[in-house]
């Protein structure tokens, strides 16, 4: 275990700047990465107008399949992304920023704190994030109350980001079934949610 001390969970109040940011580091990965993917997604709760949340991009570089993840994880190294693996979430590559100039485009740009994932399409993984966010993308009522809860969350765990995770699993879920997933994927869902790891939702 690494003795290092842990990030402080702000959540903050929607800005349109989250997806200015999102479309310029979009462009960039699309002219490395060009055929070898299938898209490239903002999911997460930046990715939902009105929503609060912690201003960290979440972006899910979507694949057809693993054929050319080799290919896309030598581009995604030299560009600055360390390989994290899957972390407990099958079909889900997680990468780790080197430095806040990272992805390095030679532009010597300070880019925004962003968690990169590549993702098979079709994924549980991936559905959970892109139907979470359709979802509450049309239903501003819920996404307000989802807002309010992670505000309640980070005052309760400012320095827990196991707890504050697991805290709002329960809401998550409840999505998630009126979406039309299963109670297995659930269940499974429900169990990675409880394991620590920093690159919360």
């Amino acid at each position: 275990m690494k003795n290092k001390e842990i990030e402080r969970i702000i959540v903050e109040r929607y800005t349109t700047n989250w997806a200015t940011e999102f479309e310029k580091l979009k462009s960039v990965l699309n002219d490395y990465l060009k055929t070898l993917i299938y898209s490239i997604e903002h999911v997460g709760s930046t990715a939902v107008p009105g929503l609060s949340a912690k201003p960290i991009i979440d972006i899910d570089v979507i694949i057809n399949n693993k054929d050319g993840f080799d290919k896309i994880k030598t581009i995604l190294e030299k560009l600055g992304y360390t390989y994290c693996g899957e972390i407990g979430i099958p079909g889900r590559e997680a990468f780790k920023r080197d430095s806040p100039l990272t992805p390095f485009d030679g532009s010597g740009y300070q880019w925004h704190q962003h968690h990169l994932y590549v993702c098979l399409e079709n994924s549980d993984s991936l559905n959970n994030h892109l139907r979470l966010r359709d979802y509450l993308r049309t239903h501003l009522e819920e996404a307000q109350e989802y807002g309010r809860l992670k505000t309640e969350l980070a005052a309760r765990y400012p320095n827990d980001i196991a707890s504050y995770v697991e805290a709002k699993t329960a809401f998550i879920l409840q999505i998630l079934e009126k979406v039309g997933f299963n109670q297995e994927i659930l269940s499974k869902i429900e169990l990675q949610n409880k394991a620590l790891k920093p690159e919360a939702k």
